[in-house]
């Protein structure tokens, strides 16, 4: 679709509202669900109902699997029974999921009471299984085979019931009992000779996992083997499900903004930033700062313990700033630096001496850069341009030793707390940046302050 003729909020209200239906599913009919989707963001929920009935029941059915909770409700409550039975029985079972998951308790209660029999046993099957494992994000429609098929028999399977599955290139062989015993592509069916037997053709060295490994856990197996789709066994080895490619990279959009969130102090919100209310966003944001502000109480109180020799050398507390924001900004490189690295599966807890190890040769040669910087910019903005005379020899020498010391300090925390939160079982995330800040500014002011102490003459 050209600029010129490209559908747009205002232009299906427009054209609603003459009655130009026929011209409005026209426009329609060459669209990707996606950007169908994303048209009712912007458009009036009077308009929800009346635009989603004009679009061709093909596509229906995926332009609602790819709408925001909030919109999925809205268009449900306007349903007849039979237009939302339509709709259900056009979705996967992994995106009903999904959506019964966010929908409040009596628009399920609808929901399930609209689906067939089966339909209600495989939903409430995948809803017994926890969210962010395999088994909470895998889908029951894929295409099954028997190893003594042969390569005509399971291409004629593939047309008999892929018309109802979400992938049909990649095809399972199981037993009777479903055990897996290997995987076969379409690919390889098609080039065999017709009365080849499947199990000569298939895969039998299978990656698979659990039901309820974790969801990151799947996306991560998924993109290190380049799979479009993974199959979910349970602890005797039979086949319950797959992931596919389409999941896998939500996974990872929603783990890495989860993990965006926690490292900005942030508890996460999965809904869109301009649907979220003001108080919804307070909620998310004030108990962290409230926690940090009260951590940084430690740094105050560390102040008022030198008190006395700030009166002494009042021009130390000049540099106060500097020293805490290098400090923690050191910190804060070594720590993303590491959860990236626990993320991707790049490290591993037996690691760690390998990665302290590391950091430390970083941190010195950053260290002794900043230290060797921030000496001649202590006697040369500070004393000699700002011409101030309490900046001495001895409070150069302070500050810049104190600033390779810090920065040592903080890689090392910087790169220890996420492995140690890790090896206790909590997100590295949350021992990011803020708290792994406030560690750092306050050993950065003890190391200053005793420096200080050990090399300034006034205050021996």
């Amino acid at each position: 679709m050209n600029e010129e003729n490209k559908l747009t909020p205002e232009l299906i209200v427009e054209l609603m509202d003459s009655r130009r239906i026929a011209e409005l599913r026209a426009m329609t009919e060459d669209m990707q669900a996606e950007d169908i989707a994303e048209l009712f963001a912007e458009l009036p929920e009077a308009y929800y109902s009346r635009f989603f009935r004009i679009l061709h029941k093909e596509i229906a059915a995926e332009v609602f699997a790819e709408m925001p909770s909030e919109e999925q409700e809205v268009l449900i409550t306007a349903f007849s029974d039979a237009e939302l039975k339509n709709v259900l029985d056009e979705m996967f079972y992994d995106d009903t999921v999904d959506m019964i998951e966010e929908m409040p308790a009596n628009v399920v209660q609808r929901i399930i009471a609209n689906s067939t029999p089966e339909d209600r046993r495989v939903i409430n099957e995948l809803l017994r299984y926890p969210a962010d494992s395999a088994g909470g994000v895998m889908t029951t429609e894929y295409v099954r085979l028997k190893r003594d098929f042969t390569a005509l028999q399971a291409l004629a399977e593939i047309r008999r019931v892929g018309i109802n599955k979400e992938t049909i290139y990649t095809c399972y062989v199981t037993d009777n009992n479903r055990h897996l015993l290997g995987i076969v592509e379409v690919k390889d069916l098609l080039l065999s000779d017709g009365d080849r037997i499947v199990g000569d053709i298939m895969e039998e060295n299978v990656i698979s996992v659990q039901t309820l490994e974790d969801q990151e856990t799947v996306a991560q197996t998924m993109s290190k083997y380049g799979l479009m789709a993974l199959p979910v066994v349970d602890t005797e080895n039979r086949l319950v499900g797959i992931v596919t490619i389409d999941d896998a990279v939500e996974i990872l959009q929603d783990e890495a903004e989860e993990d965006f969130s926690k490292m900005a102090a942030i508890t996460p919100n999965e809904t869109p930033y301009l649907r979220t209310s003001p108080f919804s966003i307070w909620k998310s944001r004030f108990p962290w700062l409230a926690l940090l502000m009260i951590s940084a109480t430690f740094t105050g109180i560390i102040i008022s313990s030198f008190e006395s020799a700030l009166a002494k050398v009042v021009v130390l507390t000049a540099f106060i700033p500097m020293l805490m924001d290098t400090g923690g900004n050191s910190g804060a490189q070594a720590s993303v630096t590491v959860i990236r690295s626990l993320s991707t599966g790049d490290l591993q807890l037996s690691d760690w001496l390998k990665v302290v190890w590391k950091e430390i040769r970083v941190a010195l040669m950053c260290g002794v850069s900043l230290s060797v910087l921030a000496f001649g910019k202590v006697l040369l903005v500070d004393r000699l341009l700002m011409r101030n005379p309490d900046v001495t020899m001895y409070v150069a020498f302070a500050v810049a030793a104190t600033l390779c010391l810090s920065v040592i300090c903080a890689k090392v925390i910087g790169c220890s707390l996420p492995i140690l939160a890790r090896r206790v079982k909590l997100d590295p995330a949350v021992v990011a940046s803020p708290f792994i800040t406030t560690i750092v500014d306050a050993v950065s002011l003890l190391v200053y302050f005793g420096i200080a102490r050990t090399l300034i003459p006034a205050l021996r």
